[in-house]
């Protein structure tokens, strides 16, 4: 870009994202070149499949609900689903009721966005089923499920279901609800996206019991979650990680309940919305609730009880609410029924907003299945290639699986072009440290090409990525374009890395350059293009992250340059992000380099060609900025004014960092929490492959 511009327990991982151990950073801030990586496992990513005998099952298959529904009662052991029928997937209303509603027992992999018909459509769910979305994919749109009187031993899990919504906030005339149990026993709701529907999101009814609602979000709705419709004081019920988002009313409401346990549950009412919590949890009639280790944000009335009912409270974090806040009377110990582990309740806003919902790795065919190709690359002739580009070449177009291009130790000076049409390609160096495995090549914007013209900033890249769900780990990519020797070369852009597709996970590498190192661009203005980079180094001087990419620079060290003539000055970022995007987020990340003081924007507004309706973001949060950061940090760019756009910054630390004022924004609190890692990343979780 030019510098100027015109029992059976279950636990999920702890931390934010599942991508592995993430490497701590000095207390100076700086990590070294080196082994500090070591070499990542192969790993696959798996794809749907029907079960044989000759498939290893996968991990998911064998999982077990925890809580209450783990526990044996009524001639059930436990809440297994499923497991050990016949695994089907199902793309079609038809087929997912004919095997929801059959006597035998079966594993039902959505794999595609079903539409209920007609809307509020809920399909009556037998024993012994588990329905479960192939990773992201599995959608339930206008219907839900019904689980009758006697059904038991049900696992409903990895799905989104929504938008059964008929335009009245209090609907009383639809009871269209996203699961609803009458007298059904050990269900386990698990890992779903539950939003917009008519009535309840969840609704457990009748003396429904060993139930266990975990890791889902559950938002924008009325009445969320009830529990009740009994006079009998029966039912067990364990509700545990779920973020709770812009719900209005039974968060949940439990009425009547033997023993409701609620633990690290994270409930969130946003201000300044259209939607206000009523309250948050409820302990009605003869309940007795155990409630510890939650998170409440902004709710009004957070903890009720009925003058009949108990709560004890233990360990709970109340930030920004109001009104009731009760607790009192006795209920009992839920280590006397199961064990569990409780999360601090301090870290479950990132813990929620990046664990909840549906999971890449879930519902998804066995490693055996769909193992990973895996294709080698070496400079000496012993692997399958000697460059990287021809490994790619050899990737089949439309690619289903997962591709490992293992590049062994050496310099390899090429370009290197991954093609829209060859998705879930892996990219990985085998050194000790990523230094050890190098691409690199020199073109620039202005390098005249082969044939005429000139490549341009997006063609100067050494490695071009067009293809969705691309990963790179442990190597070095750079751009070595010599400025200095090039002063009569109209163009000095020179681009390492451009991305310009959705799901980049970018994991331990090193990206160097100068002017224009980091392109993080989408397919298209009206993309979606995530890129997540986390425990790497970029290195530049002018506008060396850039782009319209919804894109997290995450546990990561960015280091300044000078430029080519020696002098200190220069811009980290140059976001062009579309309206109502997310655009870049540095995040707990270390900025300096052997600069001058004060030399150095954490970034300007980058309105491609002039486009008034982008609005280009940059937050850096949590990061440690040397003195070389200007303590009027941000800059305009084109004749447009940063102030129009979104720059901010929190709780960053350093001699480079400062106070709020009018040059120098800073996010509240509560702007922050919706400004994480989560946020932009959505319902994708980069998880090695």
């Amino acid at each position: 870009m030019s510098e100027t511009r015109s029992k059976a327990r279950h636990r999920r991982r702890r931390g934010a994202l599942a991508v592995g151990v993430p490497l701590a950073l000095t207390a100076a801030g700086v990590m070294a070149y080196g082994n500090d990586l070591g070499v990542f496992g192969a790993g696959t990513q798996r794809t749907a499949a029907a079960a044989d005998a000759a498939t290893a099952a996968p991990a998911w298959a064998a999982d077990v609900a925890d809580g209450f529904a783990s526990v044996n009662a009524l001639g059930q052991n436990g809440t297994y689903g499923g497991r050990g029928g016949q695994t089907v997937t199902v793309k079609t209303l038809v087929d997912l009721e004919k095997y929801a509603t059959a006597t035998e027992p079966y594993v039902i992999v959505v794999a595609a966005t079903i539409t209920m018909n007609p809307v509020g459509k809920e399909i009556k769910v037998q024993s012994d089923k588990t329905i479960v979305g192939q990773g992201t994919s599995g959608q339930i749109v206008g219907g839900g499920f019904f689980l009758g009187q006697g059904v038991h031993n049900v696992i409903i899990r990895n799905l989104t279901i929504r938008d059964s919504y008929q335009g009245t906030w209090n609907d009383k005339d639809h009871d269209f609800d996203a699961v609803q149990m009458d007298g059904a026993h050990h269900v386990w709701i698990d890992h779903n996206d539950l939003r917009h529907m008519a009535d309840g999101l969840i609704d457990s009814r009748k003396d429904t019991t060993y139930v266990t609602v975990s890791w889902n979000k559950l938002s924008d709705n009325n009445k969320t979650f009830g529990i009740g419709w009994t006079e009998n004081v029966t039912a067990d019920l364990t509700i545990h990680h779920n973020w709770f988002r812009e719900t209005e009313q039974r968060n949940p409401s439990t009425d009547n309940v033997a023993h409701a346990h609620l633990y690290n549950n994270y409930l969130e009412d946003v201000a300044g919305t259209s939607i206000n919590s009523s309250y948050g949890n409820y302990s009605r009639g003869k309940t007795k609730m155990v409630l510890e280790n939650s998170y409440f944000q902004g709710v009004k009335n957070p903890v009720q009880r009925d003058s009949t009912a108990a709560v004890v409270q233990r360990g709970n974090v109340f930030s920004g609410t109001s009104g009731r806040n009760e607790s009192g009377g006795t209920a009992f110990d839920p280590k006397s029924y199961y064990g569990y582990t409780l999360d601090k309740a301090a870290d479950l806003p990132a813990l929620l907003k990046s664990g909840t919902g549906p999971r890449s790795s879930i519902g998804t065919a066995s490693t055996k299945a769909a193992a990973a190709t895996t294709l080698t690359v070496a400079k000496d002739g012993s692997g399958q290639y000697t460059s990287v580009q021809k490994a790619v070449d050899a990737v089949p177009a439309n690619n289903g699986s997962r591709v490992l291009i293992q590049v062994k130790p050496g310099t390899y000076r090429e370009t290197v072009k991954v093609p829209s049409n060859k998705p879930h390609i892996t990219i990985q160096g085998t050194g000790a440290s990523r230094k050890d495995t190098v691409i690199v090549f020199n073109n620039a914007a202005g390098t005249p090409k082969p044939g005429g013209g000139t490549y341009g900033t997006g063609g100067s890249a050494t490695v071009a990525v067009e293809a969705d769900d691309f990963q790179a780990r442990n190597l070095t990519i750079t751009n070595d374009f010599d400025e200095g020797a090039n002063q009569n070369l109209s163009g000095h852009q020179a681009v390492a890395l451009r991305t310009a597709a959705d799901k980049v996970f970018l994991d331990g590498i090193i990206v160097n350059g100068d002017q224009d190192t980091l392109l993080l661009d989408t397919a298209a203005k009206d993309k979606l293009g995530r890129v997540y980079v986390t425990n790497s180094y970029v290195t530049g001087n002018v506008d060396f992250i850039f782009g319209r990419a919804t894109a997290v620079i995450d546990r990561s060290v960015i280091t300044l340059k000078k430029r080519w003539d020696g002098t200190s000055a220069g811009y980290v970022t140059a976001p062009s992000t579309a309206a109502n995007r997310k655009g870049i987020l540095i995040n707990r990340t270390t900025v300096g380099g052997d600069v001058a003081a004060g030399s150095f924007f954490l970034g300007r507004n980058w309105h491609a060609g002039g486009d008034a309706s982008l609005d280009p973001q940059t937050t850096v949060r949590d990061s440690t900025l040397s003195a070389a950061v200007k303590s009027t940090p941000w800059s305009d760019m084109g004749g447009f004014s940063w102030k129009d756009d979104r720059f901010a910054e929190y709780k960053n630390t350093g001699p480079g960092s400062g106070s709020a004022s009018s040059n120098r924004p800073q996010l509240s609190d509560s702007q922050a929490a919706g400004q994480e890692v989560a946020d932009w990343l959505g319902d994708w979780t980069p998880t090695a492959g």
